[in-house]
């Protein structure tokens, strides 16, 4: 299967929408059930490839590199015809997610250990060195929330 335009692959020489594709990928782990490999301990993977084990960052790294290609080629001939500058989708890595995951679940967690489990690290300065970003608007917030906390509180001591 190879990828004919934006959303769409080519398959036996027809479009298909990646809708439909994933529909039935969707079907097909329905029926066999989550990825039952096990690795470092870890199983039920969501995502699979079709010999039902879980996808190898490198096969996801092409297929990303596919897709923004295939998004960037079409994006330059439709903003040509529009007579615009094109809106050009930087290459990535898998990796990305990662850490998007990572930091979104910092802003959100305030445990350091249950974080530093979760991605897996062995040393906690390794999570809060690479995903632990103080930036002036989440500083603001975690004190904001420490006042409101601290609030809290000073009613229940003075109601005691």
């Amino acid at each position: 299967m190879s990828v004919s335009k934006a959303g769409y692959y080519k398959w036996k020489n027809r479009d298909v929408s990646a809708h439909s594709v994933t529909r039935a990928r969707a079907e097909r782990q329905e029926q066999e059930g989550f990825c039952i490999a096990n690795i470092d301990g870890m199983t039920n993977f969501i995502f699979s490839n079709r010999f039902g084990n879980p996808h190898n960052p490198q096969a996801v790294n092409r297929a990303i590199k596919r897709i923004v290609d295939a998004h960037n080629a079409e994006e330059e001939v439709i903003a040509k015809k529009k007579k615009r500058e094109p809106v050009i989708i930087p290459r990535f890595s898998c990796h990305i997610f990662r850490h998007t995951f990572a930091s979104r679940f910092c802003e959100n967690e305030t445990n350091v250990k249950v974080i530093q489990e979760v991605m897996g690290h062995a040393d906690v300065s390794t999570t809060m060195n690479i995903y632990a970003e103080a930036n002036p608007d989440v500083t603001k917030e975690s004190l904001e929330k420490l006042a409101k906390n601290m609030d809290v509180f000073k009613k229940i001591i003075l109601n005691g």
